[in-house]
């Protein structure tokens, strides 16, 4: 593991286009890398800084999009002529906000608990799974269902979550030829991610199962997405019924 105050010096800041910057702390998935990445867009957000517009955390980084002339209006010392001005100052604010950013070297956010039904009509790819690591059915489940999971970031679709920490046991590799139109709720898997889709939309990931919790709710003004990056997740298997009584109280409204 490494040291998260070296993270935070160490991270690397390019520019992303002629109005944003790309701050990565890592090459690979990490919970570490999205740690750093979520508590510095979170920093920045607080700080309401003039100029900058928003912040959009991936799985090994954050990019800060902001607005080139507002910035170009603050002063520089000691200037580089061959950089932007606007880069210049935003990657000095980045640095002393990293400079300042305290973080915990663990998530103690509760476990959001996912139920799923799997396998049947709600996940017809588990046989193929299956079959691919050479276990049961059952076996898959049992791995799925183990695995130690968090939220990376929100996106593709509205409130899908890319989800990491999946067992390299039951690693998939996405279809060769994506459905077009994907049910509501289905969980799958895409190489070492996996995942459940809030909407009906077209798709390539591998499907295991399908949980009935309305995982993106457009009513809500404030928390649309049930999953924000950062959250712990513990997928758990429930049977068809089960599914179909969850399924009528999330319709209905009721819990």
């Amino acid at each position: 593991m490494d040291n998260i105050d070296e993270l935070l010096k160490n991270a690397k800041i390019q520019p992303l286009g002629e109005a944003a910057v790309q701050v990565t702390f890592g090459e690979t998935i990490n919970p570490q890398y999205s740690s750093c990445a979520r508590a510095l867009a979170a920093e920045l957000d607080r700080q309401a800084i003039p100029g900058i517009k928003e912040c959009e955390v991936g799985y090994t980084g954050v990019a800060i999009f902001y607005e080139p002339l507002l910035l170009r209006q603050t002063k520089l010392e000691n200037a580089d002529a061959n950089l932007s001005h606007s880069f210049q100052v935003i990657s000095k604010l980045v640095r002393q906000t990293l400079a300042n950013l305290k973080l915990s070297e663990e998530n103690t956010a509760p476990k959001v608990r996912v139920p799923v039904c799997y396998g049947g009509e709600y996940g017809p790819d588990l046989e193929y799974v299956a079959e691919y690591h050479k276990m049961t059915p059952e076996e898959v489940i049992k791995k799925h269902t183990s695995g130690d999971y968090l939220v990376y970031m929100i996106g593709f679709a509205p409130g899908f979550p890319y989800v990491g920490g999946l067992p390299e046991e039951i690693a998939t590799p996405r279809r060769s030829t994506p459905r077009l139109l994907i049910p509501k709720g289905s969980v799958g898997i895409a190489g070492s991610q996996t995942g459940a889709y809030p909407l009906e939309t077209p798709g390539g990931w591998q499907l295991i199962g399908r949980t009935p919790l309305e995982l993106f709710r457009p009513n809500d003004m404030v928390h649309p997405s049930v999953l924000s990056a950062g959250d712990r997740l513990e997928f758990y298997a429930i049977s068809e019924e089960e599914y179909k009584r969850i399924q009528a109280q999330e319709g209905s409204g009721t819990k």
